[in-house]
């Protein structure tokens, strides 16, 4: 096998990693807008599943927003009114439906 041969796994390696970083970078950017419809999995495992966004309207997010723009927390609205959702989730814990793409 010669040497150039040998590198290709290790280049493909690396492209995977960076792919990973670029998925990171692709999810941080991936918006999220008052009434999308998101799959919630964040840390209450009983509350995963499907909701509405909406910008939480407590005042520890309103003030935590004011600080920082870019830390939005959101309200969970559950579609078919049966349930309430989660409070206060943090953007890394919703991902944008595929239905709204």
């Amino acid at each position: 096998m010669t040497a150039a041969r040998a590198s290709i796994p290790l280049r493909l390696q690396s492209l995977q990693e960076n792919a990973m970083g670029d998925d990171t970078l692709f999810h941080s950017l991936d918006l999220i807008q008052s009434g999308d419809l998101v799959r919630y999995h964040g840390s209450i495992p009983h509350a995963h599943g499907l909701y509405i966004a909406v910008p939480c309207p407590c005042s520890a997010c309103q003030f935590l927003y004011a600080i920082a723009p870019t830390d939005t927390r959101y309200a969970l609205i559950d579609p078919w009114g049966e349930l309430p959702g989660p409070r206060c989730a943090r953007r890394e814990s919703i991902t944008r439906s595929i239905a709204c793409n």
